[in-house]
């Protein structure tokens, strides 16, 4: 509706509704925007959006890790229970079996997740336990972002760790993603200044060659040329039926 905010349903088409109801229900409960109006009336505006956006694109950071443990912790605690893991791995699973894909346990789930950030206290998973954690992204990923937590699942760990560790000394998340999407703007731009070129080319040379037709038939025969008496026809006598048999 160009009002320069965005609702849950708009959030939500997010890249292709990767992001879980559950966890765009928690965005604009008022936990991670700033003024009343996502409370009062269900609409973020510019500056909300783009927080959304750097933190989804690289959960990596600290600043992003903060952003999805306030989504992730319901009840404001400062602590992730198993609770409000199955919470939001609930709506993944049905995900996951409306496409015909068979998810893993809750219980085979959570001892991943418990592995993979080894959190201080056992059964509760903290701020800092996170941001500790070098793979935060996969863990925030396996909860409320199916497109990329199929990603991860095609992975090897191990693979991941030294991808990670690689990529931590060279670009960030957030620069891949600009890079990417920057280089999908230049090319839409680039196939449609071909097919505009393109166009306009086939339209001049058919405007060349028609007029050259033109300019053919005019020079062989001048416009106000009289028919010659020569031809001996008598236009009364011709049968037209014959042309059309």
């Amino acid at each position: 509706d160009h009002d320069l905010y965005i609702d849950q349903k708009d959030l939500a088409k997010h890249n292709d509704n990767a992001i879980s109801n559950r966890m765009i229900e928690r965005i604009f409960s008022g936990c991670v925007t700033r003024g009343r109006k996502a409370q009062k009336e269900g609409k973020i505006g510019y500056d909300d959006f783009v927080w959304f956006l750097i933190s989804e694109e690289d959960k990596k950071t600290p600043t992003s890790i903060e952003y999805w443990f306030r989504c992730m912790d319901l009840d404001g605690d400062g602590v992730l229970s198993m609770y409000e893991l199955e919470y939001f791995y609930e709506e993944q699973c049905q995900k996951m079996e409306n496409m015909a894909i068979e998810p893993l346990p809750f219980e085979d789930c959570l001892c991943q997740m418990l592995d993979l950030v080894k959190p201080l206290c056992d059964g509760k998973i903290t701020l800092h336990d996170l941001k500790k954690c070098r793979q935060a992204n996969v863990f925030f990923d396996t909860f409320f972002n199916l497109e990329k937590y199929l990603d991860h699942e095609q992975k090897d760990p191990f693979s991941i760790l030294k991808i990670d560790e690689r990529e931590s000394q060279d670009i960030s998340d957030w620069e891949k993603y600009a890079a990417e999407e920057y280089d999908i703007l230049v090319a839409e731009e680039s196939s449609g200044d071909q097919w505009n070129d393109g166009c306009d080319a086939e339209l001049n040379a058919l405007d060349h060659q028609r007029g050259s037709e033109v300019q053919f038939a005019v020079d062989k025969r001048p416009f106000f040329e009289v028919p010659s008496h020569q031809l001996g026809m008598v236009l009364d006598d011709y049968e037209y039926e014959e042309d059309f048999e």
